[in-house]
């Protein structure tokens, strides 16, 4: 019997210990990693020498209320430009930043918003942009607007785009893969380069934000 409580007790101070150091495995992942500018490179973040200012706009999100610089400040912003009926980097992006975003602490993600710019806003309301963008993730913002605010704040953001003729009344629109990233002083702070892996955009922008400021 006494053989049989010693198994018992030493079964659950192993477990004990397996679960620490899973628990101890995971807080670590967590926590920001210093990266010097090479290494957020090689990541895949550029990160400007200088933030830098732009000026106001005038959209509007996809719950019709007005979308302005000030949205932009008081938090950290990823921002991608693309539009409803892409084919594939489109969908693909905003699922990657979805994954990227979901395995953010609660206070991290309370100091982040995701927001999809678009570059269709013929064809995307306010009405689509609705049924789109939270599909990825409720907690994702969509936006549009009139083509030249769009245009204003995307030559702002060094976002490149051209609208392409398919024939029969189609079209399509080419642009930049670059996601933006902008600072709580509501300023371009830098961007991540395609192809966007959720793991290192993680761990960069950690990195990014617990050194802004020092």
């Amino acid at each position: 019997m006494k053989q049989q409580t010693g198994i018992k007790l030493t079964v659950l101070v192993i477990l004990c210990f397996i679960v620490l150091v899973i628990f101890g495995f995971a807080w670590k992942m967590r926590q920001p990693v210093p990266m010097s500018a090479e290494d957020l490179r090689v990541n895949g973040a550029i990160e400007l020498s200088t933030p830098r200012i732009f000026s106001d706009f005038d959209l509007i999100d996809h719950n019709g209320d007005a979308f302005t610089l000030e949205n932009f400040k008081g938090v950290w912003s990823i921002v991608f430009f693309g539009f409803t009926n892409c084919p594939d980097i489109c969908p693909t992006t905003l699922a990657t930043l979805n994954a990227m975003y979901e395995d953010l602490g609660d206070s991290e993600k309370e100091n982040l918003q995701i927001v999809m710019v678009s570059l269709d806003p013929e064809r995307d309301t306010v009405e689509k942009m609705a049924l789109y963008v939270p599909y990825f993730n409720e907690d994702f913002v969509g936006v549009t607007g009139s083509p030249y605010s769009i245009l204003q704040l995307s030559t702002q953001l060094t976002i490149a785009y051209t609208k392409v003729d398919l024939g029969e009344d189609n079209y399509t629109v080419d642009h930049s893969t670059q996601v933006v990233l902008i600072n709580p002083k509501g300023h371009y702070h830098g961007f991540f380069k395609a192809p966007h892996g959720e793991v290192a955009m993680r761990q960069t922008w950690r990195s990014i934000k617990d050194s802004f400021g020092r």
